[in-house]
């Protein structure tokens, strides 16, 4: 979880009510969502939730069947596209163009003249270490030297927001890397990132803020911290020594995961910490039992399960 003070802005993306239905299925039911100016948002959600189609409806890739998407505390216009930078899930490059004459056809696609999107493209590709490329065919790069390239692209014309569809899908270690400092270089900025993942790690390492979707709908939203909570109390340590698989079965406990002399549980909803605390000491030898901040993984899972 970051510990990033940043300043609170307005707005700059903000559905409301957004519907999206493909004959029978309901893909995108009745979602709303706020993305403060500033911070790095995590759409998450397991696959299938509806995260690519609420971001190809904020792309005016697909239009909502009811709903309104909002841009820049306004009704999204077709300029403010320009002011965004978008990388979809499905990734793809020109393989038969060289790499500087791919990057300065996609910067002038996003705005720029063709001269500062050769000087951008100049800065880039020494950014990330492949100037030496600049007139080598993409076919001829690595697929980690093609992922770099690939956001280049994106981030080329400087936009105020940066939407990621999946970004650490099939990346090597290398890549990660690259593309965490991207996104910490645009919080430090004051610009706006927003990405989709299915992986809760990455989101608690990088998110300010998160909407969690499952089905289409919204589960639970808001700044991670207070998300975490909100959602905490059930999560305990217990230290001890004995049958510690026994735990499982103690009333008030949903689940126990044995770790090398600890266990991690996690209690039900109504249940409190004081009397499962009471059945535990019938049968362990217990020296600590703590409450403990859960992890957004475990929130993760609760939250679906819960409301499925």
């Amino acid at each position: 979880m970051t510990t990033y003070n940043r300043p609170v802005l307005a707005p700059s993306v903000e559905l409301i009510g957004v519907c999206k239905s493909y004959g029978r299925f309901r893909a995108v039911d009745e979602l709303s969502l706020q993305v403060s100016g500033g911070a790095i948002f995590g759409l998450l959600g397991p696959n299938g939730a509806g995260k690519t189609t609420t971001i190809r409806m904020i792309m005016d890739i697909i239009a909502p069947d009811r709903g309104e998407v909002r841009l820049f505390g306004r009704p999204r216009a077709a300029e403010d596209l320009l002011r965004i930078g978008y990388l979809p899930e499905e990734r793809g490059l020109y393989r038969k163009m060289t790499v500087g004459d791919q990057l300065v056809f996609l910067g002038r696609l996003r705005g720029l003249s063709r001269r500062d999107a050769d000087a951008a493209t100049t800065l880039w590709l020494e950014r990330v270490g492949l100037a030496s490329w600049r007139r080598k065919k993409v076919e001829e790069l690595s697929k980690g030297m093609q992922q770099k390239i690939q956001l280049v692209g994106t981030v080329l014309h400087e936009p105020d927001i940066l939407i990621l569809d999946e970004p650490f899908s099939g990346l090597d270690p290398i890549n990660q890397g690259l593309f965490k400092d991207l996104l910490a270089d645009y919080r430090r900025g004051g610009r706006t990132v927003i990405f989709s993942t299915h992986i809760m790690e990455q989101a608690e390492k990088l998110c300010d803020e998160i909407c969690l979707i499952s089905g289409g709908k919204t589960i639970l939203s808001g700044p991670l911290d207070e998300v975490k909570r909100r959602h905490g109390g059930r999560a305990y340590r217990l230290e001890a020594s004995g049958e510690l698989d026994r735990a499982a079965d103690v009333p008030g406990v949903e689940t126990a995961l044995v770790l090398d002399g600890s266990v991690k549980l996690i209690l039900e909803p109504e249940a409190e910490g004081a009397a499962v605390l009471r059945e535990l000491v019938g049968f362990l030898a217990v020296t600590e039992f703590r409450s403990e901040e859960p992890s957004l993984e475990e929130i993760f899972i609760r939250s679906v399960q819960d409301a499925s």
